[in-house]
């Protein structure tokens, strides 16, 4: 998936990513101009984690650099597995894992991140999480950053 997505980006003139964003501006305008993709509607898997933003504040526009803070909220007597925590992003569902992972403390209660750079304009994020019980939490936040 990977591959394909780096040929996509290639083909587009797009350049890897490199710096101090977690995903480039190139990167942010592929997955803003990109068709609808199909979204299956899914039940949300019982007594999977939940993945709850607690920082920023998306009611409005985000400032770059921003904090960031995820908490997991696993059903007892489950924990977090937090080598499970993925980041996809936008519309192409480029992992950007790594790259947050670089700059975030991530442990069984959440994730922090003190400053996140991110270019202005839209962003989508999806975030996924398991479970010792093997039930995958999502949630998927979409904002400005101004």
């Amino acid at each position: 998936m990977n591959k394909i997505i780096a040929i996509l980006f290639s083909s587009l003139g797009l350049s890897a990513w490199a710096g101090p964003f977690l995903v480039t501006a190139e990167e942010m305008m592929a997955s803003n101009n990109a068709p609808p993709q199909f979204t299956s509607r899914s039940v949300p898997m019982q007594d999977a984690p939940i993945i709850e933003l607690t920082t920023p504040k998306l009611s409005s526009a985000v400032s770059s650099p921003t904090s960031i803070e995820l908490r997991f909220q696993p059903k007892a007597p489950s924990t977090v597995k937090p080598e499970s925590f993925r980041v996809l992003y936008g519309a192409f569902g480029v992992d950007i894992t790594k790259r947050l992972l670089s700059v975030a403390k991530v442990s069984e209660l959440g994730v922090f991140v003190q400053e996140a750079s991110l270019p202005k304009g839209r962003h989508k994020l999806t975030m996924v999480v398991e479970d010792s019980a093997g039930r995958k939490g999502n949630r998927t936040v979409e904002f400005d950053v101004n």
